[in-house]
């Protein structure tokens, strides 16, 4: 009698096991973010945002950066905000200063706003620049958000660079 009892309920647990499986949310690999073939394209873009970080190719950031991107700086202070032709400045010029980069990001999460994609994550930066005793390595590790909106068969950056 024991037998059969142990034997339904190992049947049960087996069968709501397999049922909670079967209902639970798969994320694409590295990320906490849901696997869908939608966020597999915007993580793959923002991989190639990572790149061009990475490589220091100002020429690919540029073509990411939609030409409508405005950067606020986070705050009401007008002088740190960053357009397209800032964006430009800035990356022809004081980002030249870095002489390796190592960008490393944890993508956290997708939401979709009517036009606007918004892509939280974490990351971690590392960097060599000129500092008061030669070269210097820098660490940063901060959360931040890429704001991208779809632009032909893909995505540009509005903000968040």
């Amino acid at each position: 009698m024991l037998c059969r009892q142990t034997k339904a309920v190992a049947s049960f647990l087996v069968l709501a096991s397999t049922v909670l499986a079967g209902c639970a949310t798969h994320y694409i690999p590295n990320t906490d973010v849901e696997d869908s073939e939608d966020n597999r394209k915007i993580i793959s873009f923002c991989e190639r945002y990572r790149n061009a970080v990475e490589s220091k190719n100002v020429g690919a950031l540029l073509q990411l950066a939609s030409p409508k991107y405005y950067e606020d700086g986070g705050n009401i202070d007008a002088a740190d905000d960053l357009d397209y032709a800032g964006l430009r400045s800035y990356l022809t010029g004081k980002f030249q200063d870095a002489r390796a980069i190592r960008y490393e990001i944890r993508y956290r999460r997708v939401l979709k706003d009517d036009d606007v994609i918004y892509v939280d994550y974490t990351f971690s930066a590392s960097y060599r620049i000129p500092g008061r005793k030669g070269e210097e390595w820098r660490r940063k590790v901060d959360d931040n958000r890429l704001e991208l909106v779809e632009f032909q068969d893909e995505y540009r950056i509005l903000a968040g660079m």
